[in-house]
């Protein structure tokens, strides 16, 4: 069920791949390609250094680091939009706000977020993402990208797990993106990165929801090391 003021002349299902797709596109101004969620300090140390260890560096993210984080607060958020709790959505999104280890990965979903919230009103109006703005106003904090794209997917009737797997698949292709250009790699072995992560991202989809919401947090702590070291690090190609 299509919510609010997002709507398609589309017929459903076709509508809502449509904008899943959209919105996340590269092309979708997040600024994401300026993050490397730590992976160009891991590479200067030579923890990551072949599309091997890029695919384990990543699949730990997803597994256990930002990305399970992130699956939680994708998951609850899109059950409290799609049914208009903006109340529940201010949890969510001071639990987002705190839950991050560095200040780097703090600006990466902050700045992702606030600028995918505000391009998806510009062009993809709904009341409800208005409202919701308003809120976040009010607390002071900005949205964490997972939840702003899991608002917009429930209010644009992207079925729960359709829009995770395909956030998720964004996040990881993002990180093999920096890969790709840090290590360097070639494209091709960019690509059979994202192939091997494709059990990862089905995984971490599959225990999200299936997981009971209060066990909730992540573990990766060299992704955190890295992303500390990354604040420091003398010359710098990516934002984290």
């Amino acid at each position: 069920m299509v919510h609010g003021g997002i709507g398609s002349s589309m017929p459903e299902p076709a509508a809502s791949l449509y904008r899943l797709l959209a919105w996340l596109s590269p092309s979708f101004p997040v600024g994401a390609f300026s993050y490397s969620h730590g992976i160009e300090a891991a590479v200067e140390a030579g923890r990551v250094r072949d599309a091997a260890t890029l695919a384990g560096w990543i699949g730990a993210i997803v597994r256990h680091g930002a990305g399970r984080i992130d699956a939680d607060l994708f998951r609850d958020a899109h059950r409290a939009a799609a049914a208009d709790d903006v109340a529940a959505l201010d949890a969510i999104t001071v639990r987002a706000d705190i839950h991050r280890g560095t200040a780097e990965t703090a600006l990466e979903s902050r700045a992702q977020g606030t600028a995918f919230l505000a391009t998806c009103r510009a062009a993809w109006p709904d009341p409800f993402l208005d409202e919701w703005a308003a809120a976040l106003a009010a607390l002071e904090r900005p949205p964490a990208y997972a939840v702003a794209v899991a608002v917009a997917a429930a209010r644009g009737g992207v079925a729960l797990t359709a829009a995770l797997t395909a956030y998720l698949h964004a996040v990881a292709a993002n990180l093999v993106s920096a890969g790709v250009r840090l290590i360097p790699l070639g494209q091709t072995d960019g690509q059979r990165v994202l192939r091997a992560l494709e059990p990862a991202v089905h995984d971490s989809v599959t225990a999200c929801l299936s997981r009971d919401p209060r066990d909730f947090g992540g573990c990766a702590f060299a992704v955190d090391l890295s992303s500390i070291d990354h604040e420091t690090q003398y010359t710098r190609l990516f934002r984290s």
